[in-house]
């Protein structure tokens, strides 16, 4: 047999052809051809071993995901060739001064480190310096949104894990937004930073601000971009609706025109505590803008003392744990990687492995919250919730470990509604934590969150006595100080909680309960903060303060049946109207306590009661039977009694009666007034600065969003019949799809 050639060496010149006695040359060509058929043989030879070695490599190395290790090379700037060939040093697990596929093993999670010391090949505990280091966050506060949603409403971002009929959680009844509008929303998700291997760590930011108040993809909350204005045509339109809005985000606001009720008023308006004139509002107008000016500088300063303490980096790892660092860092890389169901089977060995690992514990409790969401699953969020108190409750866990554990099982607590398992746990996070005043304030949120406002006015009083300048704390107190009747003493509060500035102080609802103290004890300064509420973006205007709204519709205090599209309903109302008076009557003499008490601390003085036909779109069967007549004939009207934001009720009051200024909760809903019995003189109704009295057998519509104001001075019984509509302007899809107030 000829020899082999060696194909590396030998030049075209040197290449021979076979002899023509060869059986290779045979009936064929010998020159040309001989070269064509060596070059494709060379070829065949050089793919075949290549595929023999990468099977090799494959079946020895164990390499499932090589994905791994190419990433690990490039986090470190790193040409790949260099790994195959052996000289990556940084990646050396075995102290051997090359990478190879021991170390390969190790990196992958198949085998852990060798306990030799540090070779030369190791890399430095803290890493090489091009890592980008994520920054830790100074804790920030929970905070209610810009303005609250409607009892009850969920948005998308608030609720991505579904609730189906097989494992929803039963949540808490909503309350009357019209009555204290105080319903607070969960805490911010807790989210880590941008996974680091050779740092993981915890972080306990609210996105966004809290996304800002902002919540992240994990499902808790997000902040809204401000709203887009709508310029309303009509002369009449009081309002330019840079506001909260229910049907999603939108571009940032252009300049929005001044439409603020800033003209001198007639006597009545002057006598109803309106706004003042128009030197005086302009000067309120410019104090606003100084004290925003002023609380801009504020927290300037406070984000540049945040962005100092971001420097600090949560250490969730402790002394047992950094023995299994790598075997952490692969599964926390494939949940970063979106690789949940792998992450929660890694971090499941190991916790299987190692007991007593709360690193593990936690990360399975995280991988547990990623899957419920994707899943939109509660069953499994609440098996992440039981995983983040495991984590918490080892006896090894570093504080910050524990810290992030128990916000975050707080927070999926709120967010499937077990209010008193969030308390439980934010008690338990004071315990270990009594200096962070932070936590404290995140508790007293829990509180009003589940209706104790007494626990929660005991845990800020607390607060304000170890850090009296604590606008978080004082805005709260004074919200709960004004739920209880305490006008005058809430005041200092809110108001030094608003000027402070601090996270979470900048929301509609407390801008809505200090101008309506003050309004209460006579101050004027009550529509600087109302524009000043209005120019942040949280009401329509300073005469439109309703919190629930829907943004583009129009606005205007006063309505014609004409403009509403309602003018059956009117005619109905107007030709029937002694029908329903008789009803109303004859309800009062049978039995007068059927008309409940106003509650919803609207009064100033006098005897004011109200008797439901529907709530909240729902029939009163019971209180239908006393008024038979008027109840078949409001049923042709599905704008009334299928409007889920308003009531049909009969109204009385009492001679001497006189309902503050205030608002209704949404712009969702026009009111009609239909008057019953209704004495010559002394009662009349102010909307804005435009005021009417009521006729019988007539109907009154107006926007109760608008500020409004209500006197009987009459010597006898005022009886109306109020019917709430949808506004005309709302679709058939948002009439049904709109949460109940």
């Amino acid at each position: 047999m000829a020899p082999k050639k060696s194909p590396k060496t030998h030049s075209p010149k040197e290449a021979k052809p076979p002899s023509s006695g060869s059986k290779k040359a045979a009936g064929g060509d010998a020159g040309a051809g001989t070269g064509a058929k060596y070059s494709a043989f060379t070829w065949l030879a050089v793919l075949a071993l290549l595929g023999v070695w990468s099977s090799v490599a494959v079946v020895y190395f164990d390499i499932v995901d090589y994905d791994s290790v190419i990433a690990r090379a490039q986090e470190f700037r790193s040409n790949f060739s260099q790994v195959l060939q052996g000289k990556l040093r940084a990646y050396d697990a075995d102290g051997d001064g090359d990478f190879d596929a021991e170390d390969a093993k190790v990196l992958l999670g198949l085998k852990e480190k060798t306990s030799r010391g540090r070779g030369r090949g190791q890399p430095p505990e803290d890493g090489p310096a091009e890592l980008a280091r994520a920054q830790e966050p100074a804790e920030e506060r929970s905070a209610y949104r810009r303005a609250a949603r409607p009892p009850g409403e969920e948005s998308a971002e608030e609720r991505p894990v579904a609730s189906t009929a097989e494992n929803s959680p039963a949540m808490s009844e909503a309350e009357d937004a019209d009555s204290e509008i105080q319903a607070a929303v969960p805490l911010p998700a807790f989210v880590e930073d941008d996974f680091v291997a050779d740092d993981p760590r915890g972080d306990t930011e609210h996105l966004g601000g809290e996304d800002a108040d902002a919540v992240d993809t994990s499902g808790v909350l997000v902040e809204e971009a401000s709203s887009q204005e709508t310029v309303v045509e009509s002369a009449k339109d009081l309002t330019s609706s840079k506001w909260t809005r229910e049907d999603g985000p939108s571009a940032e606001a252009e300049a929005e025109p001044r439409s603020e009720p800033v003209e001198a008023q007639s006597e009545t308006a002057g006598e109803s505590g309106g706004p003042p004139a128009v030197d005086s509002a302009k000067d309120d107008v410019t104090n606003s803008k100084s004290t925003q000016d002023e609380e801009a500088a504020k927290r300037t300063a406070a984000d540049e003392t945040k962005g100092k303490a971001k420097k600090k980096k949560a250490k969730l790892l402790n002394a047992s744990d950094k023995s299994i660092k790598a075997e952490l860092d692969a599964a926390e890389k494939l949940r970063k990687k979106g690789k949940v169901e792998a992450a929660l089977r890694a971090f499941e060995t190991l916790v299987q492995r190692h007991p007593e690992s709360p690193r593990a514990h936690y990360g399975k409790a995280q991988a547990e919250d990623d899957l419920a969401e994707k899943q939109r699953s509660n069953d499994m969020l609440q098996k992440a919730i039981g995983s983040y108190g495991d984590a918490a409750e080892l006896p090894d866990a570093t504080p910050d470990l524990v810290r992030a554990a128990l916000k975050r099982r707080a927070e999926r607590q709120q967010f499937l509604g077990r209010m008193r398992g969030a308390v439980a746990t934010l008690e338990r996070l004071v315990q270990v934590f009594p200096e962070d005043v932070g936590l404290k304030n995140d508790l007293g949120v829990a509180y009003l969150l589940l209706g104790d406002n007494k626990g929660a006015k005991k845990v800020y009083e607390e607060v304000l006595a170890v850090a009296p300048g604590d606008g978080f704390a004082k805005v709260h107190y004074g919200f709960i100080l004004k739920s209880e009747n305490k006008i005058a003493e809430s005041i200092p509060f809110l108001k030094e909680g608003l000027e402070s500035g601090e996270p979470g102080t900048d929301d509609g609802r407390f801008y809505f309960h200090l101008g309506d103290a003050l309004q209460r004890v006579g101050d004027q300064s009550a529509y600087r903060w109302y524009q000043l509420g209005h120019e942040r973006g949280h009401f329509a205007s300073v005469w439109q303060r309703s919190l629930y709204n829907v943004d583009g519709l129009k606005a205007q205090p006063w309505w014609t049946p004409n403009e509403t599209g309602y003018t059956e309903l009117v005619k109905a109302l107007e030709k029937n109207w002694k029908t329903i008076r008789d009803e109303a009557l004859a309800v009062m003499d049978r039995n007068t306590g059927q008309f409940v008490p106003e509650e919803e601390n609207l009064r100033e003085k006098g005897e004011w009661g109200q008797y439901t036909l529907w709530q909240q779109g729902k029939k009163s069967a019971t209180s239908c039977q006393a008024a038979p007549k008027t109840c078949s004939l409001l049923e042709r009207f599905p704008e009334a009694t299928g409007c889920k934001r308003g009531q049909i009720k009969l109204s009385a009051m009492r001679p001497g009666t006189h309902v503050w200024p205030h608002t209704g909760p949404t712009n969702c809903r026009l009111r009609m007034h239909l008057g019953l019995v209704v004495p010559k003189r002394g009662c009349r109704i102010r909307c804005t600065d435009q005021t009417r009295e009521w006729e019988e057998g007539k109907v009154l519509i107006f926007d109760d969003s608008f500020e409004h104001e209500v006197w009987q001075d009459a010597d006898t019984l005022r009886l109306i019949f109020i019917v709430d509509v949808w506004h005309p302007q709302l679709t058939a899809y948002q009439r049904q799809t709109l949460s109940a107030i």
